[in-house]
């Protein structure tokens, strides 16, 4: 069984559970810097992929998922320090 997400839906409930107060400016950079769509569509997708392994719906083991979590929290520290910079633009 695969887990079926709408991408639109789960990107806008992000920008309104990880940062809400910048949720004007993500819907702005997402349409206007590349490099900030390309952050926030990877961290998305590692979400998902990680969501996916530790409902063992795809293969993963305990350190793989500890590794994309890792990474993803990266990427968000990433995203956090564009929205900040661009806030104060």
């Amino acid at each position: 069984m695969l887990v079926q997400s709408n991408c639109n839906t789960d990107k806008q409930l992000w920008s309104n559970v990880m940062f809400p107060e910048y949720r004007e400016l993500i819907s702005s950079l997402k349409t206007t810097d590349r490099h900030f769509q390309t952050l926030f569509d990877r961290h998305n997708d590692l979400d998902q992929k990680i969501k996916n392994m530790e409902a063992r719906i795809e293969p993963g083991t305990h350190a793989e998922i500890e590794i994309l979590k890792k990474e993803k929290l990266q990427l968000k520290d990433q995203l956090y320090t564009q929205l900040r910079e661009a806030s104060t633009a």
